[in-house]
């Protein structure tokens, strides 16, 4: 792919400051790019990228007096994904069900699916028009694929489970493992049976090793537009709202509600059977133990405003001197005590 920078501008809705005759046959990060390259800069690193050796950089409006041919638009990072789509090829596959994969009784097939070799697709199984299913993927018995969804290699989607429209689900992840449910007497815990499903709404994101647990009995809900990084747990019977993003190695545990636009940092966890509000966000590694309210940023375990944790982190690097003072103190209390002592 070669385009002027004027080209790339008029794609991207922006403008150019500088030649924009320049020939840009690639996209890279500000240290990465070279004399072909387009790179794009936000604060902080604006200052950096003004060194860089890519042929053009990419600003937010309102940057001035920049040393290097310029392609100014209102959203730098929105505009370089766009880019990265155009500049990226897309993987080609020939449509159809290769004569390696498996494909079950009563399966109902859409138009233009592609199944690749070693998929399987189990007995009862809904898949919808323009579904691609990689090498090893499992749908399971009764399950539906809606339009337009990928499913990479290795990712299971099990008995009864539904997957909305345009979802994209990554490799090795499991959708409807079984609930972790079980009866403990006399010390021997028992299985209860998880007979409910998994419901992915449309545009959902599901990150490579992730486990989306089935509902005991009803639905595990993962809700339209909620994006989901890798390495993540959702238990059974969690409701989460529309639009949420969750980010790696969170674990939100059973029952969990969850409002739409919440935001979890990294390792984020939850107590089950509480509801957490809209519109939230959660710093990496935050503790939350019972329900919380809407709009709140927060952060530490347990989870307290972020506004307070920084004080809290803050007062903390000083608790070594505090304690040598504290000592000092008490030494000097125990000295003035002592001739009063002595009277008596």
């Amino acid at each position: 792919m070669k385009k002027t920078l004027a080209e790339i501008a008029a794609y991207v809705g922006g403008r150019v400051v500088g030649d924009g005759s320049i020939v840009i046959s690639g996209l890279d990060n500000i240290e990465g790019a070279g004399a072909h390259d387009l790179t794009f800069a936000v604060e902080p690193h604006i200052e950096e990228a003004k060194s860089t050796r890519a042929a053009a950089v990419m600003l937010p409006e309102g940057v001035e007096d920049f040393p290097l041919p310029a392609l100014y638009v209102e959203a730098p990072r929105a505009a370089f994904a766009k880019l990265l789509e155009l500049f990226t090829p897309k993987l080609v596959f020939p449509q159809g069900v290769s004569s390696e994969a498996h494909i079950g009784k009563d399966v109902q097939l859409g138009k233009d699916v592609t199944i690749l070799p070693f998929a399987c697709v189990d007995d009862h199984a809904v898949i919808g028009d323009r579904v691609t299913l990689y090498p090893g993927v499992y749908v399971g018995q009764y399950s539906e694929i809606d339009e337009d969804t990928i499913i990479y290699s290795n990712a299971t989607v099990r008995e009864h489970c539904h997957v909305g429209k345009r979802c994209i689900i990554h490799s090795s992840a499991v959708i409807g493992s079984d609930g972790f449910g079980f009866t403990t007497k006399d010390g021997v815990h028992t299985k209860v049976p998880q007979v409910g499903n998994v419901v992915l709404e449309d545009d959902v994101e599901i990150g490579a090793h992730d486990g989306i647990d089935r509902a005991a009995m009803g639905s595990t809900v993962i809700g339209h537009g909620t994006k989901i990084d890798n390495l993540v747990h959702i238990g059974h019977n969690c409701k989460i709202g529309p639009n949420c993003l969750i980010v790696a190695q969170t674990g939100i545990s059973g029952s969990t509600t969850v409002g739409h636009n919440v935001t979890f940092g990294g390792q984020v966890g939850t107590v089950g059977h509480i509801s957490i509000g809209a519109n939230s966000v959660y710093a990496a590694r935050s503790g939350i133990i019972g329900d919380m309210p809407e709009g709140v940023f927060c952060a530490g375990f347990p989870v307290q405003s972020h506004t307070e944790w920084l004080r809290m982190q803050a007062a903390m690097k000083h608790l070594p001197e505090l304690r040598k003072e504290v000592k000092r103190l008490t030494k000097e209390l125990a000295k003035l005590q002592a001739p009063h002592s002595e009277k008596e």
